[in-house]
C-alpha cells in the first residue's frame, strides 16, 4: 500500500478553517492515509480486520463486506481530494491527545455512513519520503530549469544587442523589450515569495 501511496499526488483539502495536505491510497484489503499541516504529518494503515472492526462500531445497522467499505470510502474521498464539494458528504476533523481524527458522514445504500480515520504520527522516515525527499528534488529540478532560463534570457539579450549594432531596427515598437536583469528578477522574486508566506 505505501509504495502505491508514493503515486499518489499530494493534494489540498479544508476542513472547517484548516487547511492540509492529503494523499490516499484503497485498495481491496485496506487503505492508507497520510495528512498534513506543514507542521505535523500523521498517517493510518488499515487493513482488512480493522475496517470490519471499525465499521461494525460505527455501522451497526450496515452489513456489507469490508471491500463495499472500502469501495464507498474511496468514492466520498475522492471528490474531496479533486477540490469538489458534495453536499451529501460531511468532513471534519479533530486534533486528539495521539494525532488527528478524520470523521466523515454519509450515506450507503440509504443507510447513514460513518467512518473515523485514526491518524498517529507518522515516522520519520514516511515524512522523508513522501514529503521531504520529493520537495528537495522539485527544488532542485525547479533552480536548475531558473538557471537555464536565464542563461537563455542573456544570451537572447546579448543576440539583440547585437542586431541592433548592426542597423536592424523592430518593425513594431511594442515588442521592445527591456534587459534582463538577473539581480532584479532575484530581489523581485524574493519579495513576493515572502510576502505570499505571510
Amino acid at each position: 500500500l505505501e509504495s502505491n501511496l508514493l503515486t499518489q499526488p499530494w493534494a489540498s483539502v479544508c476542513f472547517g478553517e484548516s487547511t492540509f495536505l492529503a494523499k490516499v491510497c484503497f485498495r481491496d484489503t485496506g487503505y492508507i492515509l497520510l495528512i498534513s499541516d506543514l507542521s505535523s504529518v500523521w498517517y493510518e494503515s488499515a487493513d482488512t480486520e480493522a475496517i470490519r472492526q471499525r465499521s461494525k462500531e460505527l455501522n451497526k445497522r450496515l452489513t456489507v463486506p469490508v471491500s463495499s467499505f472500502l469501495h464507498r470510502l474511496h468514492s466520498l474521498m475522492s471528490p474531496l481530494l479533486a477540490g469538489q464539494l458534495d453536499t451529501t458528504t460531511s468532513f471534519s476533523c479533530q486534533h486528539t491527545v495521539s494525532g488527528l481524527s478524520l470523521h466523515v458522514k454519509s450515506e450507503l445504500l440509504g443507510l447513514p455512513f460513518y467512518w473515523n480515520f485514526h491518524c498517529g504520527p507518522a515516522p520519520v522516515e514516511m515524512v522523508s519520503r513522501h514529503l521531504v525527499r520529493p520537495l528537495i528534488w522539485m527544488s532542485l529540478v525547479l533552480q536548475c530549469q531558473v538557471e537555464e532560463l536565464t542563461s537563455l534570457l542573456l544570451q537572447k539579450d546579448a543576440e539583440i544587442e547585437d542586431y541592433r549594432e548592426s542597423g536592424a531596427a523592430l518593425s513594431r515598437d511594442r515588442l521592445r523589450t527591456e534587459p534582463f536583469r538577473e539581480e532584479v528578477f532575484q530581489q523581485s522574486f524574493m519579495t513576493e515569495v515572502r510576502s505570499g508566506a505571510r
